[in-house]
């Protein structure tokens, strides 16, 4: 596969930054010039080469980069790691989903041999070489969700199905967008959605509920979410609020352009075998303002969504004392030529 991995932090110097085949691959969330908060479900199935949903999880140039940041984050605060006892048969489900994910996608990185329950996973990467038995949490160095997850870009929450409800009881959570994993473990569906304004009035949640507890097994589907970050700070949690707070307060005129970032999230859902929990993988995606309109569509439509997005959702997406900056920037690559249909970059 040839990827080449790069040397970059997401916290103190900021060293952080997307290649050109790494922009024009960017998932891009929106697909028309405007945007209203919706369920947006489609299935996961295997999409164009290249691009982020060619495999079940998408392996990058920022790989390495993003595990060494989730090693310093757990050091901090272990609690970003939790897994409640009765879900440890849907972390070892986990474990099964990413290992031979990762190792049917990418041969060349990841490698899995099974002789029974005696297992052999090698991740070239990160120079691991671990034989254990699965389902034996003594054959590993962590619980399997926390091993695993230690490997994997994104986070990952895993949800207990019961009484016509979801609940979220484990997840590997270092990379979120303003919530807490250590808050939010062992609330129900509709309780940690709770903070998003308009789509409860709208329905929203009711329906993904419904949705979400007929999803099979073999039939994973995904979504977009998406807000703003100043600077690339992955651990945008509330814990690390005074941290990346005051962030919001020192955008410029003529820093717009360099620390704005949109911050998207691939959410993908997958139905569990075992436990009959299901996996919520969310991998989080950064560009600065300065990458993002090196693609002259996505300059054009960033500009107007963020122009004509209601306040509401600016508010709760953490940008509405920034939006005048930002628009005034995205102005300069909004030329008002109509945009192509979808989310791609159009054909150069």
């Amino acid at each position: 596969m040839g990827l080449t991995f790069n040397t970059e932090t997401f916290r103190g110097d900021f060293t952080f930054h997307n290649s050109p085949a790494a922009i024009r691959r960017f998932p891009f969330p929106f697909d028309r010039d405007d945007y209203m908060y919706s369920v947006n479900m489609e299935p996961h199935v295997p999409g164009p080469k290249g691009t982020v949903f060619e495999h079940n999880f998408d392996v990058d140039e920022h790989y390495l980069s993003e595990m060494r940041d989730r090693a310093l984050v757990l050091a901090e605060d272990p609690l970003r790691c939790q897994s409640l006892p009765h879900m440890t048969l849907a972390g070892w489900d986990l474990l099964e989903l990413i290992m031979e994910s990762k190792a049917r996608d990418y041969p060349d990185l990841f490698e899995l041999h099974k002789n029974g329950n005696r297992w052999h996973w090698i991740n070239r990467p990160m120079q691991i070489d671990q034989s254990f038995t699965f389902l034996d949490e003594t054959t590993l160095p962590y619980g399997p969700m926390e091993y695993i997850t230690r490997q994997a870009q994104g986070d990952f929450t895993l949800q207990d199905q019961r009484d016509d409800n979801l609940w979220i009881e484990a997840g590997m959570v270092t990379t979120q967008a303003d919530w807490s994993l250590d808050f939010d473990i062992g609330m129900g569906f509709h309780e940690w959605h709770a903070p998003v304004p308009k789509a409860h009035e709208l329905g929203v949640f009711d329906r993904a509920l419904k949705f979400l507890l007929k999803l099979q097994h073999g039939a994973p589907v995904r979504r977009f979410n998406w807000t703003m970050t100043v600077d690339p700070l992955l651990d945008t949690s509330p814990e690390n609020y005074p941290v990346w707070g005051p962030t919001r307060a020192m955008i410029t005129p003529g820093n717009v352009g360099s620390r704005m970032h949109l911050r998207v999230e691939l959410q993908t859902l997958h139905r569990l075998p075992r436990s009959n929990a299901i996996a919520f993988p969310i991998r989080c995606y950064l560009i600065r303002f300065d990458e993002l309109v090196t693609i002259p569509k996505w300059g054009r439509r960033l500009h107007r969504v963020i122009r004509d997005l209601p306040v509401e959702l600016a508010t709760y997406k953490g940008f509405e004392r920034n939006r005048a900056t930002m628009v005034d920037y995205l102005a300069r690559f909004d030329d008002g030529a109509p945009t192509s249909p979808g989310w791609m970059p159009d054909p150069e």
